[in-house]
């Protein structure tokens, strides 16, 4: 190969951030809910209830993950740059149709969680598949950074909505009102960005290999090197498929319980100490911004840790500490700065199932394939998707409107025993044999 043919390979960092960015707009769904879960008797417009709004964030996360393992497979026929600019397409016009048609919970369930949510799995998968064969030197790192966007995204998302620009309060495109709004403006700059970043979404030719590094030496049985690789049929065999699946279910449904349900909790538990309800609101609202970007900080942090650690051992202290923070976050609710401390603690921990479990995908099931083994490693992120925030919302509408705070504290329990459940798993674990 000639090496002046050659992308610079960080491009493909800067393309997978700028992506990332936009398809990370999902985990800025609690800034919508105090809006769309007000009671219309109070002059609310939406009048959800919470598990209505938790649906949408709920399905949008579920066909993320579905969308995902399909996506897998269409890398393979049609490329990654393709596949990203089809991303983009889906992702803007479900933002766009929610904008313009989202005054109900079934229309915004259709158009951010189902055309949304697809628009996110057809272009997820694609800097991560791209970024490890371009840097199989630094598979921790680059996924991490890969990623990162996804979490930094979302502060992004969150601080435009609420106290940088107050779009939520401002913007009236087509007197659609602020909610609609923000969703309609978000699908063009989600459109434009992400078609952007899929100019540089191409594969490194064949046989490629970063200058200065040498692969390592690969044996018969062990995958852990990554250079002996496992087609989905062969790692769906492997104990080591369920046991990661497992661990990334229970650390996943820790982080989206609380990103999806952290401004309701926050607003709750301040209240209950007699905060005032806009007080209360933005400092729940800081701390959605904070775990944003912690969330995105940890994908990078965790990611790097594990390049020198291991991967087992850091996906082990992840969830141990993940499970830890969780058991105490409903008393950490009680002061705007334990909340914020909190909620930096779980995003920072969540953010690293995002670096940890793709490359420990790769670790154990090989470099080649782990576009499309990383997709059912990952549908189980949908499942918690669902579990994590329902779980959460079914015991606030139990409360039925009441306020009282500690309806949060068995839903955190749960979740919290499920991740150090995943730590022990993990601990168990050893990297599968081919023969």
């Amino acid at each position: 190969m000639s090496k002046d043919k050659l992308m610079n390979r960080w491009y493909v960092v800067i393309g997978a951030v700028l992506i990332q960015l936009c398809l990370g707009a999902i985990y800025a769904w609690s800034v919508f809910t105090p809006k769309l879960v007000k009671p219309l008797s109070e002059g609310g417009i939406y009048g959800f209830t919470a598990a209505q709004s938790q649906w949408v964030f709920s399905l949008g996360l579920l066909i993320f993950a579905v969308v995902m393992v399909i996506s897998g497979r269409m890398m393979a026929k049609i490329g990654p740059r393709k596949l990203t600019i089809a991303s983009a397409i889906v992702l803007g016009l479900g933002y766009i149709l929610g904008g313009l048609f989202g005054k109900t919970f079934i229309t915004q369930l259709i158009c951010i969680g189902i055309v949304g949510g697809a628009g996110i799995g057809l272009g997820y998968v694609v800097p991560i598949a791209v970024g490890v064969k371009w840097f199989p030197d630094k598979k921790g790192m680059v996924t991490g950074l890969a990623v990162a966007g996804f979490g930094f995204g979302a502060m992004i998302w969150v601080k435009s909505a609420d106290s940088w620009f107050h779009l939520l309060d401002t913007l009236d495109i087509l007197s659609l009102g602020g909610v609609q709004s923000v969703f309609m403006l978000y699908g063009i700059i989600f459109m434009i960005a992400i078609f952007l970043g899929s100019l540089v979404m191409i594969d490194p030719p064949q046989g490629y290999v970063p200058a200065g590094w040498t692969p390592p030496q690969a044996t018969t049985k062990s995958a852990a090197s990554g250079m002996v690789n496992f087609d989905s049929k062969e790692m769906m065999t492997t104990p080591q498929f369920y046991m990661t699946w497992l661990t990334f279910l229970f650390s996943a449904m820790a982080g989206l319980m609380v990103i999806g349900n952290i401004k309701l909790f926050g607003i709750d538990a301040l209240k209950a100490k007699g905060i005032e309800v806009a007080v209360a609101s933005a400092a729940a609202g800081t701390a959605v911004a904070w775990l944003a970007i912690l969330n995105g900080l940890g994908r990078i942090v965790w990611g790097t840790i594990s390049d020198k650690l291991g991967r087992k051992m850091s996906i082990f202290l992840m969830c141990l500490f993940q499970g830890i923070v969780m058991l105490l976050f409903y008393k950490m609710g009680s002061t705007a700065f334990m909340l914020i401390i909190g909620a930096c603690l779980i995003g920072f921990n969540f953010g690293g199932n995002f670096a940890l479990f793709p490359a420990i995908t790769a670790d154990y099931f090989g470099n080649k394939n782990v576009g499309l083994n990383y997709g059912y490693v990952f549908f189980s992120y949908g499942i918690a998707g669902v579990l994590g925030p329902q779980i959460a919302a079914h015991f606030k509408d139990a409360a039925k409107g009441s306020g009282d705070p500690s309806v949060w504290l068995t839903p955190f329990v749960i979740a919290g025993v499920a991740c150090l459940l995943g730590a022990v798993i993990t601990l168990i674990s050893k990297p599968p044999q081919k023969s």
